[in-house]
């Protein structure tokens, strides 16, 4: 289904970019185009409709990892944005903290072993009854200030693990046994806005205290991050923080403190580039064209059918030595060699 509802959209969507610019696929001077981390069948209709412009044009393709795009986009919008840096990557599917060396060499700090805190949000919103037609984050954000952030004593996931990796499964599963046990009607599809005042407000406390909880999480984790990643590069000035769950403004204020806490400047891209958007990869498309990075045009005789080089489960950078986790089986089958390493493998050829 996802992969019909790119193809069914990724033509318009692209003539749209053209005309919005007031430009032809003949003024380009090169084609960017995420080749992972994500869902593979997704991937090959971008690539595909990518190549499928080059090969007419005569174009260079720069092949994006998602995760550096939102990293990076910040620097379109932040020219004294140099590196190093340290970023929080977070969104739906991924939180990831890594150290900024420079374009295409980053140390991964920590990462989920299970959940992202954008799926403990979305999830949280669906079992609360919220409209999650714009985005279950959001939703759960606006119902949270109508409630008591105390009322409930969720545990703070891993503080026994004194790492910066994130965990948010057994968070989730502590809000849907709140929801059951207090027999909130939400459990039943009754939508909060059919909800008593009474069964409003514990909803509310609900997404309050989850929100407290799975942000200082991401606090805790952050903090100890700023600690590794000064002792490594003492330079440091900057604090990343970007994806879909960075236009949270609980978020950012509570990472805004963990930042002046620490001598760091907190810089986070407008709400409209936290979001997965076209933006982000065109930008990372640039950096890396302007450094040489990019392939040649596709060859005239290229078949359609062909197997794209797509890259589902690709990391971002090695993993610090301090920051690898005894509570996560890292499946290794089938992980593409990281970006990081791959770069710094063709600058030694």
């Amino acid at each position: 289904m996802a992969e019909e509802a790119h193809s069914l959209a990724i033509d318009q969507v692209v003539q749209k970019a053209l005309d919005d610019a007031h430009v032809s696929e003949s003024d380009l001077s090169a084609v960017a185009v995420t080749v992972g981390p994500g869902l593979s069948l997704c991937l090959r209709v971008g690539v595909h409709k990518a190549r499928t412009i080059a090969k007419a044009f005569g174009l260079p393709i720069v092949g994006v990892h998602h995760m550096e795009a939102h990293a990076l986009v910040s620097r379109l919008v932040n020219k004294g944005l140099d590196f190093p840096f340290l970023a929080l990557l977070i969104s739906g599917g991924h939180n990831l903290l890594i150290l900024a060396h420079n374009l295409g060499d980053y140390v991964q700090l920590g990462t989920t072993v299970d959940d992202a805190i954008g799926e403990a949000y979305d999830k949280s919103a669906r079992w609360l009854g919220l409209d999650i037609r714009k985005g279950g984050g959001p939703a759960l954000e606006e119902l949270a200030l109508e409630g008591d952030p105390n009322a409930i004593k969720f545990r703070v996931p891993m503080r026994q693990h004194k790492d910066c990796n994130f965990s948010y499964a057994g968070l989730k599963t502590q809000v849907r046994l709140a929801i059951e046990s207090r027999n909130l009607r939400c459990t039943d599809g009754i939508p909060i806005s059919s909800a008593t005042a009474e069964d409003r407000q514990l909803r509310a406390d609900i997404a309050a205290s989850f929100q407290r909880v799975a942000v200082l999480h991401l606090e805790e984790r952050c903090q100890r991050a700023v600690e590794w990643a000064l002792k490594m590069k003492p330079s440091i000035n900057n604090f990343v923080v970007s994806g879909g769950v960075a236009s949270n403004q609980y978020v950012r204020t509570r990472l805004n403190y963990i930042a002046e806490k620490n001598g760091l400047q907190l810089v986070s891209p407008p709400p409209s580039l936290c979001t997965d958007n076209g933006v982000m990869i065109a930008w990372t498309g640039i950096e890396h064209f302007v450094a040489g990075r990019f392939d040649d045009p596709p060859a005239a005789d290229e078949p359609d059918d062909m197997q794209y080089d797509l890259r589902p489960r690709w990391p971002l950078g090695e993993e610090y030595s301090e920051g690898r986790s005894v509570s996560r089986s890292m499946k290794t089958a089938r992980i593409h060699p990281s970006l990081t390493s791959m770069i710094q493998g063709s600058l030694h050829k």
